[in-house]
Parts: C-alpha cells; structure tokens; sequence
C-alpha cells in the first residue's frame, strides 16, 4: 500500500481510506484461504521453510532472470532468431507442493521458460531453446528450491524427456 501511495501521489483521506479496507478485505481473504487445506502437506510444510535461505533465493532467482532475459533478447534480435523450442517433462523430488509451486513459478519467471503442467511430481515445460532449459536439466535450479525446505544436498530431477516438433509429427 506504501508503494501505491508513493506511486499515485494522492494522499488525501478519501484514497488512503479506500486503499486501506482493501488492504484488510485482501488480508482477510488471504487468512481464510491460508487456514483451507488444498493438498496433504499445505499447512504443515511451509512452516519449514527456511527464510534466511529464501532471502538468497529471491536474489538467485533475480540474477537468473536477467541472465536469461538478455539470452532471449539475443535471440530475438538476430535476423535468423535461432530458437529450437522444446516441450521438457521431469520428475521432481521435492518435499511438498509449496516446493513444487516454487519451482514452477520460478521456471514460468525465467524469461524463455514456461511450466504448461505440474501433475503430482511430473512437470511439463515449454522452453525456447536449449540453454533457457539448462538450469532445470542441470538440476541447478530444483537444488536451489530444495534448499529452501531442507539443508540436504541431492539429485531433485529424473526422467527427462525432450520433445522437439520433428518427433511429434
């Protein structure tokens, strides 16, 4: 709500009033749903988080982002815009869904890459080329969402199958 105001400039009653029931109506929705059990583990892994280590993932994954944001740039601005899309499925060991989500919204933030699927531990993604794809197939990435729940070191990836367009026709 800071940044709102901040951003709008308008500092009068009648908005600082508005943007603060929303503030409590979104609050209070997002409490309610928290308390709903969707899947087994969602109220009691998440609590395991270890936020020191999410505190170094925000910035890890911010790096990444960039990286492969100006990969894509790349891509697009030469004349032949060499890509060779892929369609990528994995399993994934990770502890419980919260990881899973993790994952898969990291995957779909990293520019050139999109989870299409996420279906107990197989994941399908969409990537644009080759190395969009390689911090997933080099288990980089699942690592580091691993370590955001558990300290262990270990392969999070099996069964990968890359699809490409010929094998499809």
């Amino acid at each position: 709500m800071l940044f709102w105001v901040i951003m709008s400039g308008f500092l009068d009653a009648i908005h600082i009033g508005f943007g603060l029931a929303t503030v409590i109506g979104v609050m209070a929705m997002n409490h309610k749903l928290k308390s709903h059990q969707f899947f087994e583990d969602d109220l009691s892994d998440f609590s395991k988080m270890r936020f020191g280590r999410a505190v170094y993932y925000f910035f890890w994954l911010f790096w990444q982002i960039i990286i492969a944001g100006f990969h894509v740039v790349g891509i697009i601005i030469r004349p032949s815009m060499p890509i060779r899309p892929a369609m990528l499925t994995f399993r994934a060991d990770l502890p419980s869904s919260h990881a899973k989500a993790i994952l898969g919204n990291s995957i779909t933030l990293t520019p050139g890459t999109l989870t299409i699927d996420i279906e107990d531990d197989l994941f399908t993604v969409h990537a644009l080329d080759d190395s969009t794809f390689e911090g997933i197939t080099s288990d980089e990435m699942p690592r580091q969402v691993l370590k955001l729940f558990q300290p262990e070191e270990r392969q999070v990836i099996s069964d990968i199958k890359i699809i490409r367009k010929k094998e499809l026709v």
